[in-house]
């Protein structure tokens, strides 16, 4: 455990008091209520599923269990993973970890959990990385085709996995071995009630997309498939579209190509299409019964995808053909036969796929044959089963099961005794439930029920399931741990709840009863040969490998092995590997029967430490010494209650450990010195020590408390010493420097005043009084030469727009720079108006004019400022009843344009000719050339212009006016910066006054008697092209919009 972490209940059963199977159970359901889900019996860790995430897993946990030892922390699952690869790293032990409990007692994340310990620990290398990255995604791959929903767990694991994983001397990973036991087919073509089949099936409808579907010739509703349970689709918490994609990752990280991982759906597609081939019933000529599709579309579909013929594929299915030395004989099967042999078919695929699948990902995380190795293995296999029905699966899964218990309990007691006999301690016996004779009931080569099931299915006459069970009978009529109806009648035992075709055997788990219906034919496992040959006909390349008995060249009339004796030789193999390897163990343990989190049924527990033997193993734990430490680590964990050992020691560990135990006065018959460990013999002893030590730590933390108080305020003094005499000092410092620089100014001012009257008496005496004038004068005048000089040299540009000036030398002379600055600017610009003619003089003129009227005013008037002001803009010269109009006394014409007069009345426009003179504004129809209106330079009021970018202005006529009573005018022109700016110049010339222009967007236009208003709104566009459109709202108002 943590320095001062404080547990929960008893984290090692090894220390329980008292060891009743009553105050066990009460601790591992104050630790799970807890959320303390691990507890050590020694080494082994027992496992509770909380059936909910815990904060307890992820990198930071990972990194704290690296660091520290076996028992240093609270109970983890990732301490025994760290425990094993250490002791292979750095011992040299190849080591597996068994992982063993029934169904849904989380066996597959524990396995997950290991394998990511492993992965995050070893080597960050990319080569390295690349192979953890194959061997976890392993895991989502296998999950989706071997495990499924079933009443007990939502992600049950139907087949057993045996990984392998190999290490180089370093401890990287280098690759992998997956064994593969006993895949639960039978789930392919039925399920039980509230069950699913595999997950890859549920993937692949939910999460393939149209196109993919299409290719695979499958609809993503479940309903249509008849190998699918139609009452549990779905799953809560698992998303079976996001799963499919994840699988598909997967595979291409462990190396799968397009084509495989296709060829894979493919397979996945026709084992779903078979179950949906119905056979119907049909008679031969001589009446004898046969079958027949009775839905053609499905298996052309089928045909088409495993690349076969409907009719070659038809007859496999409803015809068998039986070959002798002499002659073959071909007769057809009736309906119920036909079934049988589509749903072999079906299950055979599959369980061959699967098969592939799993030498697929050891082609990819193989490992060289030349490397050297350490090996760490991690079993992950089905757990006991006793369910309502129970069947040859069944059977077998809890034969496998037998086989680990044997193993647990052999290595255990082995593994205890060794150590005893190693470190020279006497060992005492601890009776314990063997069970050899329930596996040898199972597995013996003559007797075992597997020899007898294997010798029934080969012999030859009439066979069925209640012959073999008759044979049980017989054979096993006195066994103990067998029981049937007719050896429970032979003794005169009444059990209603045995049927007449079943069996009992008395497991370790406890009593199971199976039912042998189905027994021979599962054994059996028979795919008849001309299936086997048509699947080797086929076209699809991965589906033709997966049936290479049906090629005729290498045709057996031998009878393949058995199932049973298959899995009998692959436990064997098994059981071999296991005792060749440092075994560590995870005890997984079911709560509850209903998968929710925080409940803790005691009796369903009680069974389970009971099958699992975890009383026993703490008794064997305890039946020595309850606890055993090396001395190094003992040393360092109690070496602070004594005074001898702390806080150094310069001993031997074990004479340490000699003087701490003898200093605390402890019986002498509560220890034992091994070589290499202390041994304790009761918990108490090991609980006084913790006690004590509690109290040590205490102390010490008092002490060191003590101390670092003392010492931060000497440190504190000392600080605060040191920086007031360094204050003090740099304070008297700079007051002496600033003494001192006083006086020494004061002495340089006195010397320079003594100098300096020295130096004028001594001048006065030998030169004259006013040199000193004459040569500042000169100096004066020096450097007023320079400066011209340099002026002179360096004399900007005489261009007007050049502002460039040189800058002063000397402050002396700024005054003069910017006179001088100012002088030749004033004759730049005058040298440029000589060279200008008047009529460009009056061109200048004009523009300065319409600047100041205009400029930052008008919108329109940036854009009039590089084009010249022509003035005539209807040909004024080439029409001489224009010229008429303006009369002989009016001088030239100013303006002449086409404007728009705007209706006062409608707000519609009209075109007119303006005349501009130097008296007169003239207004005359485009048509007729005849003046229309004329007005007087002196009657003109006023001007209003907008501030946009349109040509609109009203003309405001004076009341007293002759005109002044039609109202004034509204106009709009092309030019209305030049017009209003040559008006102005002609009312200020021809009145001597200024025109009043006034730029708003608001103004009043005189009709009449009456008035109008006249808004100008921006349009949409934002008033760039300047068009207008005028719109009359009542009587008194005018809408005028710049578009």
């Amino acid at each position: 455990m943590a320095l001062l972490e404080v547990s929960v209940g008893v984290e090692d059963l090894v220390l329980l008091e008292p060891l009743v199977e009553e105050s066990l159970l009460k601790n591992l359901q104050l630790r799970y209520e807890n959320k303390e889900i691990y507890t050590y019996i020694g080494n082994v860790v027992i496992s509770v599923n909380p059936y909910q995430q815990l904060p307890i897993y992820g990198p930071e946990f990972i990194a704290k269990y690296q660091d520290y030892t076996f028992y240093e922390l609270k109970p983890h699952i990732y301490a025994l993973a760290n425990l094993a690869y250490q002791s292979l790293k750095n011992r040299d032990q190849d080591q597996c970890i068994l992982i063993t409990g029934e169904s849904g007692a989380g066996k597959t994340e524990a396995s997950k959990l290991v394998m990511s310990y492993v992965a995050a620990v070893c080597g960050k290398e990319e080569q390295v990385n690349s192979v953890k990255e194959q061997l976890l995604q392993s895991n989502p791959v296998l999950e989706a085709f071997g495990n499924a929903k079933t009443i007990r767990n939502i992600n049950s694991s139907r087949f057993g996995k045996y990984m392998d994983i190999e290490f180089d001397f370093k401890g990287a990973p280098l690759g992998g071995v997956i064994t593969n036991y006993l895949l639960e087919k039978s789930r392919v073509v039925k399920q039980l009630k509230g069950e699913r089949n595999f997950h890859i099936f549920y993937q692949l409808l939910a999460g393939a997309d149209a196109q993919l579907l299409k290719a695979l010739k499958l609809e993503q509703d479940i309903s249509g498939y008849a190998y699918l349970n139609q009452e549990v689709s779905r799953v809560d918490g698992m998303d079976d579209a996001s799963n499919f994609r994840a699988v598909q990752n997967a595979m291409i990280v462990i190396g799968f190509s397009e084509e495989e991982i296709q060829q894979v759906l493919e397979v996945i597609a026709l084992v779903l299409k078979l179950g949906n081939v119905k056979l119907a019933d049909e008679f031969q000529a001589n009446g004898t019964p046969a079958s027949g599709i009775h839905d053609g579309q499905g298996i052309r579909e089928i045909g088409e995808i495993a690349g076969l013929n409907a009719e070659e594929l038809e007859r496999a299915l409803c015809t068998r053909t039986m070959e002798t030395n002499k002659e073959k004989v071909v007769t057809a099967l009736n309906v119920i036969q036909a079934q049988y042999a589509r749903d072999a078919l079906a299950k055979n695929i599959y369980s061959r796929l699967f098969n592939w699948i799993v030498n697929r990902i050891n082609e990819s995380i193989k490992v060289g044959t030349g490397e050297k190795k350490k090996v760490m293995g991690v079993l992950d296999i089905y757990g006991f089963e006793i369910l309502e029905n129970n069947s040859f699966e069944q059977f077998m899964i809890n034969y496998c099961n037998e086989k680990l218990q044997q193993v647990f309990i052999e290595l255990t007691l082995k593994e205890e005794q060794e150590e005893y006999n190693r470190e020279g301690i006497p060992w005492t016996k601890v009776d314990y439930f063997d069970n050899n004779v329930i596996c040898n009931l199972i597995e013996h080569n003559q007797r075992g029920i597997l020899a007898l099931l294997d010798e029934e299915c080969l012999r030859p006459g009439v066979v069925s399931d209640s012959t073999f069970l008759a044979k049980l009978n017989q054979v096993f009529s006195k066994h103990g741990y067998y029981e049937s109806k007719v050896t429970q009648n032979a003794q005169r035992q009444y059990d209603h709840t045995m049927g007449l075709s079943c069996f009992r055997i008395c497991h370790y788990a406890g009593k199971v009863t199976y039912i042998v219906t189905s027994f021979i034919d599962k054994n059996n496992d028979l795919l008849f040969r001309d299936l086997s040959q048509t699947m080797w006909r086929a076209r699809h390349p991965l589906l033709h490998s997966l049936f290479p008995e049906g090629d005729p060249r290498q045709t057996s009339l031998k009878r393949p092995m058995t199932v049973g004796a298959q899995f009998k030789n692959s436990v064997a193999v098994l059981m071999k590997n296991l005792y060749s390897k440092n075994p560590n163990y995870i005890r997984c343990i079911k709560p509850n029967e209903h998968q929710q989190q925080g409940q803790f049924s005691s009796n369903l527990v009680e069974v389970q430490v009971r099958y699992l033997g975890l009383l026993e193993n703490v008794r064997v734990r305890r039946a020595g010494y309850a606890y055993r430490q090396g001395y190094r680590s003992f040393l360092e964990r109690y070496r602070l209650l004594s005074r001898s050992t702390w806080p150094r020691w310069n001993g031997g560990d074990r004479e340490g450990v000699e003087k701490v135990m003898g200093e605390l006065s402890v019986a002498s018959e509560e220890l034992a010195f091994g070589k290499t460990k202390i041994f304790i013999r009761s918990p108490k002893t090991l609980f006084y020590l913790e006690e004590q030590r509690r109290l040590r730590l205490q102390q010490l933390a008092t002490l060191i408390q003590k101390v670092y108080r003392g010492w931060r305020c000497r440190m504190y003094y000392q600080q605060m010493r040191r920086s007031q005499i360094l204050i003090s000092s740099w304070f008297r410092g700079n007051m002496q420097k600033k003494r001192y620089g006083r006086i020494k100014a004061s002495v340089l001012l006195i010397q320079a005043f003594v100098r300096g009257w020295k130096i004028r008496k001594d001048y006065r005496k030998y030169f004259r009084s006013v040199a000193a004038l004459l040569l500042s004068d000169f100096i004066y005048k020096s450097m007023v030469q320079k400066f011209l000089l340099g002026l002179k040299k360096n004399m900007p540009s005489t261009k007007v727009l050049d502002n460039t000036w040189p800058p002063a030398p000397y402050k002396c002379f700024n005054t003069a720079n910017r006179e001088l600055r100012q002088l030749f600017y004033q004759w730049k610009c005058k040298k440029f108006r000589d060279q200008l003619s008047p009529k460009q003089v009056e061109v200048l003129k004009e523009k300065l004019c319409a600047s100041e009227l205009f400029k930052d005013k008008k919108a329109s008037y940036a854009q009039s400022v590089p084009i010249p002001f022509r003035g005539d803009y209807i040909g004024l010269q080439g029409n001489p009843k224009l010229q008429k109009l303006k009369g002989g006394e009016e001088g030239p014409v100013l303006v002449a344009e086409t404007v728009k007069k705007v209706n006062r009345g409608n707000g519609k426009t009209s075109s007119r000719i303006l005349l501009l003179t130097k008296g007169h504004v003239i207004l005359t129809d485009t048509k007729k050339s005849q003046a229309k209106t004329v007005v007087g330079l002196d009657s003109v009021a006023g001007v209003s212009v907008t501030s946009l970018r349109d040509g609109l202005f009203s003309l405001h006529l004076s009341e007293i006016s002759s005109l002044g009573s039609k109202g004034d005018f509204l106009l709009i022109s092309g030019h209305v910066i030049e017009l209003l700016t040559k008006m102005y110049q002609a009312v200020l010339d021809a009145t001597q006054r200024q025109l009043p222009i006034t730029v708003t967007e608001n103004f009043s236009v005189r009709f009449k008697e009456s008035s109008v208003a006249v808004k100008v709104v921006q349009g949409p566009g934002g008033g760039e092209d300047g068009k207008l459109s005028c719109k009359k709202k009542g009587s008194r108002r005018l809408e005028v919009t710049v578009q």
